[in-house]
């Protein structure tokens, strides 16, 4: 599916759980405090070489199935984040003491666990190649059912201490798929695993969009015969709410950092304008009044401002507006089409869909202004960006061979790939928050 032009954009938009998980923290003396972290963002970083052997049970085998297990998890999140490439283990594995920095390992994460019943503990240490120092350890407890997620948890600690800040493997992409022949609301992690299904309307829905906690997901649906907004608890699959049922448009909302109001597009006077809403779906105030259309409005991290699209000056473009002042300053300016903004949660770029040279690409822009950066490239047309929750990365919609599939990019416009492959077309993603 192409976004053909803004109105066909938006027509196209009209028509977790909690984990039982202790987490210890041990810092190693000194180690830590000195810690330099890797600017990932920058360009022609070398990527961290880290080796990840099997861990080992509480009997000091490391050749069981479960340790296998951990550690394969721990390089697939690790590589997923894309700054790291996994030394092949079986360049080392049966051997005693292998020879890391031979081998070309910047990091080892040495890895034990120890079952006791229903309960499983495990303890990740990382270790510096070079220098021989423990820079941390890391220890987490959960079911034994629980062993992705603990395992999943202790990536997002590893990329925190090689980064400064937690991965984001504990999150889910929200998305719209027709595999069942009708466009449908889903839910994934980010590796495509544990889909789940969570509307039911056998009808047209599109535009999901999490609330600021992650707990709960806003779509707009057309199985009434109105594009009426709705709000689904994740946490109990069947508790959806109507958020608004207004005459007209119903569009997208974009929900405040502190989770109890809102932003939507409402139609119900004839012109698509801006609204501030709670989240019990009330009209605390209107934000635009028919200045063109807008829509797609996102808010700054610290709840400020939002950024939206208008064609108040005769071509959709991308506004900033303070929600105190109400004062609105115009942000792109280059081409003719440029839409679907979202604001980067380390507060300091938009990211958007821009039209250029006959196709849609990922482009970014200074909250400031200035010249804008285009972050993808090659065939086929992109859309519909959202952030990761740290930031980093951008996931999006992609048309490959007339397929539209879910990719991912580096913020700085490197490592584009699929992010994952699942039956039918795959459209809207939104990026939830960090869910522990």
């Amino acid at each position: 599916m192409h976004v053909m032009n803004f109105f066909q954009s938006l027509l196209r938009s009209c028509a977790v759980f909690l984990l039982l998980v202790v987490n210890v923290f041990f810092f190693v003396p000194g180690a830590s405090a000195e810690r330099i972290h890797l600017d990932i963002a920058s360009s022609g970083v070398r990527k961290l070489v880290v080796a990840v052997p099997s861990f080992v049970d509480g009997a000091g085998d490391q050749n069981t199935t479960t340790g296998r297990d951990l550690a394969r998890l721990m390089e697939e999140g690790l590589r997923f984040h894309g700054f790291v490439r996994i030394l092949d283990p079986h360049r080392y594995e049966g051997q005693p003491r292998p020879d890391w920095r031979g081998l070309g390992a910047d990091y080892v994460i040495m890895g034990k666990y120890t079952l006791a019943g229903a309960q499983m503990t495990v303890a990740g240490n990382l270790f510096d190649v070079v220098s021989g120092d423990k820079l941390t350890e890391r220890n987490y407890k959960g079911s034994s059912g629980q062993r992705e997620d603990i395992a999943l948890r202790l990536v997002d600690a590893m990329v925190e201490e090689f980064t400064g800040e937690p991965g984001v493997t504990g999150s889910s992409i929200a998305f719209v798929s027709d595999k069942t022949g009708r466009k449908e609301v889903y839910i994934a992690d980010v590796f495509g695993r544990h889909v789940r299904q969570i509307t039911r309307h056998d009808h047209l829905c599109v535009s999901p969009r999490f609330t600021a906690d992650g707990t709960r997901l806003a779509y707009t649906s057309y199985h009434r015969g109105n594009q009426d907004l709705y709000l689904t608890d994740l946490d109990q699959n069947k508790k959806t709410r109507t958020l608004s049922r207004r005459r007209g448009m119903n569009l997208a909302p974009a929900f405040s950092p502190d989770n109890r109001t809102a932003v939507v597009t409402l139609s119900k006077d004839g012109n698509p304008d801006l609204y501030l809403i709670d989240m019990e779906g009330d009209i605390i105030r209107r934000l635009t009044k028919r200045a063109g259309i807008n829509v797609s409005p996102s808010f700054s991290p610290d709840g400020r401002a939002i950024c939206f699209v208008s064609d108040r000056s005769g071509r959709p473009q991308i506004y900033i507006m303070d929600l105190q002042t109400m004062q609105v300053q115009r942000l792109t300016f280059k081409g003719n089409e440029n839409v679907e903004p979202s604001w980067s949660p380390r507060g300091d770029k938009i990211v958007y869909t821009h039209l250029a040279e006959g196709r849609y690409h990922i482009y970014t822009v200074p909250v400031s202004g200035g010249a804008p950066t285009r972050i993808t490239s090659g065939a086929g047309s992109s859309e519909s960006p959202t952030w990761s929750p740290d930031g980093r990365m951008i996931a999006f919609a992609r048309e490959v061979n007339g397929k539209m599939e879910i990719y991912v990019v580096q913020a700085n416009g490197e490592g584009m790939r699929p992010m994952f492959a699942l039956e039918g077309n795959q459209s809207y993603p939104r990026w939830s928050p960090r869910l522990y």
